[in-house]
């Protein structure tokens, strides 16, 4: 109106504030319910403050950590707490570098291209699958070592990823991925929303709005709106379906189905823009022809074969490192600590940034 320009703000915001805001906002909550204490700043500040989740998850409430704060130092076991923290802290570095960047140098160049060009089919299925395994490796990974560093400080931090991608069902895959924000969406949003008071249509509403809403905390473009919706409606189709055809799907194809679903998601998700992903989409589906020969890609596709292996026949690693022990924690110790100071020096030069640090 009054013929100004002016540029928008350039703020900064610090790394991770959307996982402490939660943990703060998760215990302002149960406060105002009434089923939280008042923690003294001590051990308050001590919770919000903890270093190795803080950026990217797990996301951790004040029932699972203040108490431990609280208690005495055990030096019972310690040998063996270092142990199994330094093994899954390696597990989660070898993840992220040597598996989740590896992938990223498939799918990065074939999602740019994309915008320019429609992909072909083998393409559009090759990143497709990179990204899978980036974002599962890359995230997982990061929680690895964010729980591993905590079993080190004498802290057990709550179990993140429990294999997801052997899921047969959506359901159970949010049962198994982000496990700590499954928790988080429905305790403070889905049932506030009323997602187990009400009829059964006031549930199905619930849940897609939570979904909406986890979708855009992941960002306000329409490819993580529509990724969002899309979770939303999967989980309220999946429990009608559930309650009313009487059908049970074999195994296999409740879990083939849920894979082509959540790689389908993983393209709006990862896409710059909503029309680059349906560009990808209309290839990995016959849209865009059904011929075309594969690019030379970033890195040798062999590394996909090795990241399904991984993670649908490898066992979990967070659930493996917090129950199982070790006969020599030292050994297995110095075994893990070798591995680390490894990758480290292997893989200084190719790493990429964690993709939950943008959150």
């Amino acid at each position: 109106v009054l013929g100004a320009q002016h540029s928008p703000w350039n703020i900064i915001l610090p790394l991770g504030i959307s996982f402490f805001t939660f943990q703060q906002i998760s215990y302002l909550a149960d406060r105002y319910r009434g089923e939280a204490p008042v923690y003294g700043f001590r051990e308050y500040f001590l919770y919000v403050s903890f270093f190795p989740q803080l950026i990217a998850g797990p996301i951790v409430r004040h029932n699972e950590l203040i108490f431990q704060l609280e208690l005495p130092p055990l030096r019972k076991g310690l040998y063996e707490r270092l142990s199994r923290g330094a093994t899954l802290l390696a597990i989660g570095l070898v993840k992220k570098v040597f598996i989740a960047d590896t992938a990223a140098r498939i799918a990065d160049p074939l999602f740019a291209s994309a915008g320019a060009a429609a992909l072909s089919m083998i393409d559009a299925w090759v990143a497709t699958a990179a990204f899978t395994f980036q974002i599962y490796f890359d995230f997982s990974g990061y929680s690895d070592m964010a729980i591993g560093l905590a079993l080190m400080f004498g802290l057990t931090l709550p179990v993140n990823f429990n294999v997801p991608y052997r899921a047969a069902s959506i359901r159970e895959f949010w049962r198994r991925w982000h496990i700590t924000l499954s928790h988080f969406l429905r305790d403070y949003l889905y049932i506030p929303f009323g997602g187990r008071r009400h009829g059964k249509l006031m549930q199905s509403a619930a849940l897609t709005l939570t979904m909406f809403l986890g979708g855009l905390w992941h960002g306000a473009g329409w490819t993580f709106v529509v990724w969002g919706l899309m979770h939303g409606l999967g989980l309220a189709v999946h429990a009608w379906w559930s309650r009313l055809s009487g059908i049970v799907l074999p195994e296999w194809a409740g879990w083939a189905l849920t894979m082509v679903f959540v790689m389908t998601g993983w393209v709006l998700f990862r896409a710059p823009d909503f029309p680059t992903a349906m560009s990808i989409l209309a290839s990995m589906f016959g849209g865009n022809g059904f011929a075309g020969a594969a690019s030379a890609y970033g890195a040798h596709p062999a590394i996909l074969v090795l990241a399904a292996g991984v993670a649908l026949i490898g066992p979990s690693s967070q659930a493996a490192a917090l129950e199982r022990g070790y006969d020599r924690p030292w050994v297995a110790f110095a075994v893990a600590s070798a591995v680390t100071l490894s990758v480290i020096m292997v893989g200084s030069r190719l790493h990429s940034e964690f993709i939950y640090f943008q959150f």
